[in-house]
């Protein structure tokens, strides 16, 4: 087995760096805003991750020259609908342009102004805390105010294709470390 190594030091390679992280599989979302005249935004990504449970916050990145970018930053509020493996075709829908990308997505509007699809394994209904500014890309930082999931097995990306998992349970234990902290005191 042959290993690939580029020192980015001294070299832009960014192939060969996204070879490298396509080695790391990761979920696919649809992320959703509404704008304040009430245009409904969505746009595929793989970026999505938790960052803190106490209090509920994620991230997610979005490029700047994204055609959705200044809809996100000013809506102050998204959901992240995360796809399952019955939605391979959503992911593709949601990565293409469309004059209106939710006119054939089955979908609601939550509580909080974002677009949810119907059928997501899971959603994440989101206030956006921060935008970071991060080299080609900007970081929303999102609180949760709901989140929702049902069963169904994920879509997962990894080496630039869509796959579904070989073996995963439908509702994994969790380890519930805040009820150990109670017990520790």
């Amino acid at each position: 087995m042959s290993e690939h190594v580029i020192d980015f030091r001294s070299s832009d390679d960014h192939g060969h760096f996204r070879r490298a992280l396509g080695r790391f599989a990761t979920g696919v979302t649809v992320v959703t805003t509404r704008t304040a005249d009430g245009k409904l935004e969505g746009l595929t990504a793989n970026s999505f991750s938790s960052v803190s449970l106490d209090p509920p916050l994620v991230l997610w990145s979005l490029r700047r020259q994204a055609p959705s970018l200044s809809s996100f930053t000013a809506a102050g509020h998204f959901a992240v609908n995360v796809l399952g493996t019955h939605q391979k075709h959503l992911c593709r829908h949601f990565a293409t342009p469309h004059a209106d990308k939710f006119d054939v997505v089955p979908h609601r509007i939550g509580d909080h102004g974002a677009p949810l699809i119907e059928d997501a394994i899971a959603r994440f209904e989101c206030r956006t805390e921060q935008v970071i500014e991060a080299g080609d890309h900007l970081i929303f930082l999102g609180r949760v105010l709901r989140a929702t999931h049902r069963d169904g097995e994920p879509l997962i990306f990894a080496t630039g294709a869509l796959c579904s998992p070989a073996l995963l349970p439908s509702d994994p234990p969790i380890n519930d470390h805040s009820a150990n902290r109670e017990r520790a005191s």
